[in-house]
């Protein structure tokens, strides 16, 4: 045998990619491991259905409408409302809907403008609704139920509120 052959009984098995019978009769086994991609919370499914909610509450009304779902630490009504500073030019116009499901706590944060056309006691009826689905295990469902109660709340932007 020459240097650099791979040696082969006449009994051994066909090998696939990657295996090689040694001289010395041991079977040598090469594999690509790849880590498991990390799970997401949201099938492609729900992020589709949340963003047509997102995509129509804000087009309808012309209000700024966004979705946060993550810790929100200490303090979840500042941590909330600095999310929603985040909206720029757009926050006196904003809608936020910041949850933390580890939590179980969830904020409501209204812009000037939006909480003109939205006042606290709709937010308090979108609230309960999407408790009662989050209860239930339903995330994205009480997302979407409470943004169709806010946007139907708000109204058109061309002023039917």
């Amino acid at each position: 045998m020459a240097t650099g052959e791979i040696a082969r009984s006449s009994e051994a098995p066909d090998l696939g990619a990657g295996e090689a019978l040694m001289a010395t009769g041991r079977l040598s086994i090469a594999r690509k491991v790849e880590p498991e991609r990390p799970k997401l919370p949201f099938s492609t499914t729900q992020l589709s259905r949340l963003d047509e909610a997102l995509t129509l509450s804000s087009r309808t009304t012309g209000l700024e409408f966004a979705i946060y779902i993550g810790d929100l630490g200490e303090d979840t009504r500042a941590t909330a409302e600095e999310l929603h500073a985040g909206l720029g030019g757009r926050a006196q116009d904003g809608v936020l809907l910041a949850v933390s499901p580890g939590q179980r706590k969830f904020e409501v944060v209204t812009g000037e403008e939006a909480h003109r056309r939205i006042p606290d006691r709709s937010c308090q009826l979108a609230a309960m609704s999407m408790v009662a689905s989050f209860r239930e295990g339903e995330l994205v469902e009480g997302l979407i139920s409470g943004l169709r109660m806010l946007a139907d709340t708000a109204g058109t932007k061309f002023g039917d509120h």
